[in-house]
């Protein structure tokens, strides 16, 4: 398919032909119909405008009815679907395209009335007995960027299987003749409406997630500064943490504002410490404790701490640790851990948490990147009995505790952090005291992730070259340090489905693991690594880093 089919058809709006015939450039061009956009676990996403390779209405469609067909497949009687969005642009009228999908392939939908945060969604699936759920977001992407991940009816994102399906299904489907839809007139006779009321079955189970709610009446007037950097964590991270017993939460009113432009923000990513800037003003006005952040779909959370009125910024993999070492230290206390107590972390994901689990006698399980491999996880435990899921995460700032939800939530993180940070506060220390505590005792520990960009139209081939020349030319030596030991996941190891990974343990007990992006033109490198200062270990990282980087430059 390509622009002169899009422009000649009569199923194409006339804004949309506009903006490819005012394209002219040719290698935008091929770039916009330059294939599908790839349908993985995380299911699509890409910058917003027209073409086969784009974010819009015709590729949101084109989607969902290939997953209507897998769904259709299943002979499943009364099946419905529940579908959220962010506060993206065109998220709400691509919410509304893929249940008009829905409706014409004779499948229920429930709709939220407004933006909602992604794990509320997850919850959703579940409670409400549906077959899958949508939602239209690209996460902490760009202004640019917008998305769309389904989830199954365990409430995890989509299996490798089943998204292979779905893929293939729509490599069959002609994008613009092949697909079913009516007006979204037409869909609301039979659409449900969620509106608030639903958040509070949702919120609910996120606050049975608090460990000791006398803590927090006692700390209650501990200062939380909060910003959802203009997404759908605006309204129900405030009220989960005025619900739990904090009553001195200060948001950042700029930043409360629905905005899919993210005006206030260079990226919308709590990942990023330059998107706290505003934050950091109003904290420091009001000798905050805490900041939360979180990102458009409110799924990720990221935290600054105060350290005698200076606000640092704690990684993901450090929240990670905080949040575990609280959970299991304190739920030890209570009488409340549970003796075959397990968490869950991804490959890439700091072996610190290893550490703190030994510590308090719980077990830990390595998974695949990506939250849905915690999901599956969990299902498993639930199945066999063997393990009891009290906590999982990933380096990507994903945190969840409780199975009301399969993938990862920044409401319940937010909360639980401040219920951490309020324990602190107990004890005259703060969450900064509690990490330096951590460090003292295990050593200190520092990740890194390099992003190896492979943009243009040619980027996925520049991604399997990448990863192939690996593969034929292992690495020995980093450094000066010789590797140890190198495991590629492409075959299926350690209990786990194959994925494109090479992981390598070097002789020190480093560990670098690169892998290609599932949503992203990029391959990514994870450094790893541990010493006795945090300038040591940051010195090792770089080291690694960079060695490993003109490696991959002399590949492609």
């Amino acid at each position: 398919m390509d622009v002169k089919t899009w422009i000649d058809s009569p199923f194409v709006d006339e804004n949309t032909k506009k903006e490819l015939e005012a394209v002219t450039d040719k290698a935008e061009l091929e770039d916009r119909f330059a294939g599908l956009l790839e349908f993985g676990t995380g299911g699509l996403r890409g910058t917003i405008g027209a073409g086969t390779r784009r974010m819009n209405v015709y590729t949101v469609r084109h989607a969902t009815q290939a997953l209507a067909d897998l769904i259709n497949s299943k002979n499943i009687k009364d099946a419905h679907v529940v579908i959220a969005h962010d506060s993206r642009n065109f998220s709400r009228e691509f919410a509304e395209q893929a249940a008009c999908v829905l409706v014409a392939n004779g499948i229920n939908v429930y709709l939220f009335d407004e933006l909602r945060p992604t794990p509320e969604l997850s919850f959703a699936v579940t409670d409400l007995c549906c077959i899958a759920g949508i939602v239209i977001t690209a996460s902490h992407n760009p202004k640019e960027y917008n998305g769309y991940k389904v989830y199954w009816d365990d409430g995890a994102q989509l299996s490798p299987e089943h998204a292979d399906v779905v893929f293939a299904q729509m490599k069959k489907t002609d994008m613009l003749e092949g697909v079913k839809t009516v007006s979204f007139e037409e869909a609301k006779k039979v659409i449900k409406v969620l509106d608030k009321e639903y958040d509070n079955r949702y919120l609910e189970k996120v606050l049975e997630q608090r460990i000791d709610p006398d803590l927090i009446k006692k700390q209650h007037d501990m200062c939380i500064v909060y910003t959802p950097f203009h997404g759908s964590g605006y309204r129900l991270v405030p009220e989960v943490l005025k619900r739990a017993g904090f009553t001195n939460i200060v948001t950042v009113p700029e930043q409360m504002v629905l905005d899919g432009n993210f005006p206030t923000v260079k990226s919308p990513n709590p990942e990023n410490p330059e998107g706290f800037t505003r934050a950091i003003e109003i904290a420091k006005e009001h000798h905050a404790d805490l900041i939360i952040g979180t990102d458009p779909d409110a799924d990720r959370m990221g935290i600054l701490v105060s350290d005698d009125g200076e606000y640092k910024i704690i990684t993901g993999n450090q929240i990670g640790c905080l949040l575990l070492d609280y959970i299991l230290r304190s739920r030890k206390a209570l009488g409340t851990l549970p003796e075959n107590a397990c968490a869950v972390k991804t490959i890439v994901t700091t072996e610190l948490a290893t550490k703190i689990c030994e510590k308090y006698g719980a077990s830990i399980v390595n998974v695949l990147t990506g939250f849905k491999f915690i999901g599956e996880k969990m299902n498993l435990f639930k199945k066999t009995g063997e393990h009891t899921f009290v906590f999982g995460f990933e380096e990507s700032y994903g945190f969840l505790a409780g199975d009301y939800a399969h993938d990862k939530d920044s409401v319940f993180a937010s909360l639980l952090i401040s219920e951490a940070a309020a324990y602190c506060a107990e004890k005259g220390h703060t969450l900064w005291d509690a990490l330096c505590d951590l460090f003292a005792e295990f050593g200190t520990y520092y990740e890194k992730t390099v992003n190896i960009q492979m943009p243009g139209f040619d980027g996925l081939e520049k991604m399997k070259k990448l990863m192939s020349a690996l593969r034929e030319n292992p690495i020995n030596e980093l450094a000066g340090v010789a590797v140890a030991e190198r495991k590629d996941y492409m075959g299926g190891i350690e209990g786990l489905p194959p994925s494109n990974v090479l992981y390598y343990t070097m002789e020190d007990g480093s560990v670098l693991v690169i892998r290609p992006s599932g949503t992203e033109p990029k391959v990514k490198l994870y450094v790893m690594v541990s010493d006795k200062t945090g300038e040591l270990a940051k010195e090792k990282a770089e080291k690694f880093a960079k060695a490993f980087t003109a490696i991959t430059d002399a590949a492609v």
